[in-house]
């Protein structure tokens, strides 16, 4: 009888310039002065495609805080992703390229375009992070007095993604012809219009794109309140999620995966990937040094700034060594609900005052933090993975520099030697690297 194929992790380095502490572009290893250059993004993606790791994946936020700029807001470049991902994309071969692009800020036929030119240009290793947006700042950029309200926001991106799926499956397999001898490019009954008219959009299509090498890009997530989950359910294929202890993650696992059952979907289709920010020492005394050392450059005046847009709710003029004041109910938030609740949980939980909650989140912004040897996260990372919390992670370094480097020579191969991580890419697109199917064409699906 053939031996069972030991299942595999998925690693995607969630890409930051300097790292995810918040004081990371401060530290002496942090390069500062290469923010804005290519250079040294492709020099960390090849590091990663080496060891590697599915793919790396950019955020992105459409505004930035006058006060906060003043200490770091900007220390990770403010690159807009999909342009830096297209310039990685001609120096990377097999490392999928994930971008982040907002629902609430763009229209579906400019977005999937982009995201099947990417596909294209990288040979089938795109991946487009869906996210609402979540704050008032961000909205004013775009012709909005405030932030649209939580569930119209993930209203209207519900019937965004059905325009940008529809789009990208308005060209069949095999409508491209470049027949030179008859003239003819394109069987044009293989190339379909959409007509779409919805509450939130009036497209006719067709895109004008062909179908790209992944069909689509892969649809990941990050939403875990209840409204995202169900969007995550419906639509994602990976989702990224901050979970701060194992019984958490496993609740927030077979949520997911129920959801996805509900919408006739297979467990299989959707790969679960809790962030995890090391910091990676010989010992683990060190390792607490290093975090420790990492704490002491923090500025609490822009940690409150950041914990402050983070929730919606000002906290400058509360003591740092008193508790967080009592929020309003995480249903009347329209900003980021899963986010708030976590950070909430986490002070009441472990009681902690303003500035104790400020450190907590300095690593990571509410994900889970370690710090130890390569063999303590090694540890973590598979008690998650084998106790029904995870398909794999999101490896968010606290320094970039040094930390991210630690992490693919040490942690990487303690993970292969355990038979938990590939030595080899079983494909050249993300989609085959996922072990996900290429999707179905629903557009040709109703034409026939």
């Amino acid at each position: 009888m053939a031996e069972r194929k030991k299942r595999k992790m998925h690693l995607n380095l969630f890409l930051t310039s300097m790292g995810h502490h918040e004081a990371a572009w401060r530290h002496p290893s942090s390069e500062i002065g290469r923010i804005h250059d290519i250079g040294y993004y492709r020099e960390i993606v090849q590091k990663a495609e080496a060891a590697k790791l599915d793919s790396i994946f950019l955020a992105d936020r459409y505004s930035v805080s006058k006060q906060a700029v003043k200490f770091g807001e900007l220390g990770g470049g403010g690159l807009e992703p999909l342009t830096l991902l297209s310039a990685l994309a001609a120096v990377t071969e097999k490392i999928g390229l994930i971008a982040t692009v907002s629902t609430s800020f763009n229209e579906p036929f400019n977005v999937a375009r982009r995201f099947s030119s990417l596909d294209h240009i990288s040979k089938g290793r795109a991946g487009w992070n869906v996210i609402t947006s979540g704050t008032d700042e961000e909205a004013v950029n775009f012709n909005f007095y405030r932030i649209p309200p939580h569930a119209e926001r993930y209203r209207r991106a519900k019937e965004f993604m059905d325009v940008a799926i529809k789009l990208w499956g308005s060209w069949e397999e095999g409508a491209l012809l470049k027949d030179k001898d008859s003239g003819i490019y394109a069987d044009h009954e293989k190339v379909h219009e959409i007509q779409h008219r919805g509450n939130y959009f009036s497209v006719k299509g067709p895109l004008n794109s062909s179908r790209s090498p992944q069909g689509q890009p892969v649809i990941v997530q990050a939403g875990s309140s209840k409204t995202g989950i169900d969007f995550a359910a419906q639509y994602a294929e990976a989702v990224f999620t901050a979970q701060q202890s194992l019984t958490e993650a496993k609740g927030f696992y077979q949520a997911i995966k129920a959801k996805a059952l509900e919408y006739g979907r297979s467990q299989n289709e959707i790969i679960i990937l809790p962030g995890i920010c090391p910091i990676i020492g010989r010992t683990e005394a060190e390792a607490k040094e290093k975090e420790a050392k990492l704490h002491e450059l923090t500025n609490p005046e822009y940690s409150l700034i950041q914990l402050s847009n983070r929730i919606g709710i000002d906290l400058t003029g509360y003591p740092l060594d008193g508790p967080l004041p009592r929020l309003p109910d995480i249903s009347d938030i329209q900003g980021h609900k899963s986010r708030t609740q976590l950070i909430v949980s986490l002070a009441e939980k472990e009681k902690l005052t303003i500035r104790e909650l400020l450190l907590r989140l300095a690593g990571g912004r509410g994900h889970f933090t370690i710090a130890g040897t390569a063999e303590q996260i090694a540890d973590e990372l598979e008690l998650w993975f084998e106790n029904g919390a995870a398909d794999g992670f999101n490896i968010m370094p606290q320094l970039m520099s040094e930390g991210f480097d630690d992490f693919i020579q040490f942690v990487v191969p303690e993970l292969q030697r355990r038979s938990l991580f590939r030595t080899e890419y079983e494909s050249h697109t993300l989609r085959g690297n996922l072990g996900l199917s290429f999707p179905e064409n629903q557009q040709k699906i109703r034409n026939y």
